[in-house]
């Protein structure tokens, strides 16, 4: 429990130093991107804390570019 407020303390310090400069100079595409980016590390971070099992990264890139692979493999035999 403590790990998770922990979390949203950290969380709550990023909003506070980032958000309000790029309210500022009307960056709304970087606030929505930088949105998106911190609530995907919070929900990982959550997920991590409560031991919760993550596939690794590596899967998800070999998912990516399998097809790719296999169609330039084709191509050259």
């Amino acid at each position: 429990m403590w790990a998770i407020a922990g979390i949203i303390a950290v969380i709550i310090a990023i909003i506070m130093f980032e958000a309000p400069s790029l309210r500022r100079k009307q960056l709304r595409k970087e606030l929505w991107v930088f949105s998106i980016l911190l609530l995907i590390g919070f929900g990982l971070g959550v997920a991590i804390s409560l031991h919760m099992k993550l596939p690794p990264a590596l899967d998800w890139i070999i998912v990516i570019y399998k097809p790719l692979t296999d169609a330039l493999i084709g191509l050259l035999k």
